[in-house]
């Protein structure tokens, strides 16, 4: 994929450059009024977002991630699709689908009103996604660049039969410290624990964190709070078109085995994640496209 071309293409100067990132692959990078930020081009992948103003990166990114083809980067928000978790049919395929472990396209860049920079990147069906997933479709993701972050992951069948997915954003947050961190909004929320075979549990106040931690919640609000006292703020994630939130840190235990992360990596993200997972199938029929959506906003504890 030509640098020089799609900055011809799709560059908008001065706030939207194509650079080339690790790994080689393209990096979307983005400075206007509102906030910095980068897409990679491999997996649609927000890795960075900084509001004005904002003292730290909203996405953690593991300084061991892979930048590989076939690999996923352990970091920002990697997309699920079209399922979550282990392979739904038990095949052998890959945990989380297809599409965060290859190169999408750079379908659009535009500047609003506003001064807000708006990129859409997509995949579609090929001979090879064929032979992992037999359907036909079209996958965009519509990224919004403001004071606050807007991702929209659009599903569309082109195919003549009704396909079901699951999918998610495996949004990583930076967190100063994960031992001052509370989930709050999935108070008396129902959840299945992972860590306990997947038994079905009920949240009793704030999620807070003290060993390995991976639940798929149900049910849950359209609004919830990342609060972390140790960077003095919160992330508000705000959300439609799903039932499901996961919510993961590996603790220090796992950490010290995952060859993407450091050792102590745990410590400095949270896994808050927007999803239809678990029995939050979604049904996508020919011609009625399917829309996931959160929007991540910044806000100070003291405000």
């Amino acid at each position: 994929m030509n640098i020089e071309q799609l900055n011809q293409e799709f560059g908008i100067a001065p706030q939207l450059s194509i650079v080339e990132g690790k790994g080689g692959f393209p990096v979307i990078a983005i400075d206007n009024e509102h906030a910095k930020a980068k897409i990679s081009v491999y997996a649609a992948q927000v890795l960075s977002f900084q509001p004005v103003g904002a003292t730290a990166d909203l996405m953690f990114v593991s300084e061991n991630a892979y930048y590989q083809p076939g690999k996923a980067t352990k970091g920002g928000i990697p997309i699920c699709w079209p399922w979550f978790g282990p392979d739904p049919e038990g095949k052998g395929r890959a945990s989380h689908g297809f599409v965060r472990n290859r190169m999408w396209t750079l379908l659009s860049t535009e500047t609003t009103e506003t001064g807000e920079t708006k990129v859409r990147l997509g995949v579609s069906a090929d001979e090879e996604t064929q032979e992992i997933w037999p359907h036909s479709f079209e996958l965009v993701i519509e990224i919004l660049i403001s004071q606050t972050l807007t991702v929209a992951l659009i599903t569309s069948n082109t195919g003549e039969s009704t396909f079901q997915v699951t999918q998610a954003f495996h949004s990583y947050f930076t967190v100063g410290d994960i031992n001052q961190v509370k989930v709050l909004g999935l108070e008396e929320t129902t959840y299945l624990d992972k860590v306990d075979d997947g038994k079905e549990k009920k949240q009793s106040g704030a999620i807070a964190f003290s060993s390995e931690t991976d639940r798929i919640y149900t049910d849950v609000k359209p609004e919830l709070i990342v609060e972390d006292s140790a960077l003095n703020r919160r992330i508000r994630i705000s959300t439609t078109g799903n039932k499901t939130a996961i919510v993961w840190n590996p603790g220090e235990e796992i950490s010290v085995k995952m060859a993407d992360l450091a050792a102590q990596d745990y410590l400095k993200f949270v896994c808050v994640e927007t999803a239809n997972a678990a029995d939050d199938v979604v049904e996508v029929a020919p011609n009625s496209p399917y829309k996931l959506q959160a929007v991540y906003a910044i806000e100070s504890i003291a405000s």
